[in-house]
């Protein structure tokens, strides 16, 4: 008897893992840079798309995984046209990260992650495999924190 009220005092006392649903500060104050080579933070990215749906993509040109998974990126583009794309480079220099983008014709928004897998941002989605997707509703709340699939069901589902 004693054991089974441990157990379930175990088990009333676990706190199941909650997905966030909004980003942290640290993680829209973090800092990307455009294209151009202008710093962005994340509040200004997510503010300048407000009111769009977003799909966000964490690649590198590196990524075997990423770039086998770019046609279902491509088949989700074209099936959702209405969505906005972000792809957030970890590549580890910004030439590699601009000619992958050309090299794989990569269709949307880029920025480069310059914190990396460890900086606010990394830190905040758990970042532990690319490619990594999310998915970021109109009012700038997360809809779906994690995929690591493009044709994830869940993806579909929250689009």
């Amino acid at each position: 008897m004693k054991y089974i009220l441990i157990c379930f005092l175990s088990i009333l006392s676990c706190k199941a893992q909650e997905t966030p649903t909004e980003f942290s500060e640290a993680a829209l104050n973090d800092t990307f840079v455009t294209l151009d080579g202008n710093s962005i933070s994340f509040k200004e990215i997510l503010q300048a798309n407000k009111g769009k749906t977003l799909v966000i993509d964490v690649w590198a040109s590196w990524c075997k995984d990423c770039i086998g998974g770019m046609p279902k990126v491509k088949s989700l583009q074209k099936a959702n046209k209405e969505v906005t794309y972000l792809f957030l480079s970890l590549d580890k220099a910004q030439d590699a990260w601009k000619r992958g983008i050309k090299k794989y014709d990569v269709a949307g928004q880029h920025y480069f992650m310059q914190s990396g897998w460890k900086g606010p941002f990394g830190a905040f989605i758990q970042l532990d495999w690319i490619p990594r997707y999310m998915v970021v509703g109109p009012n700038g709340n997360i809809k779906l924190f994690k995929a690591i699939e493009a044709d994830d069901k869940k993806i579909k589902e929250v689009l």
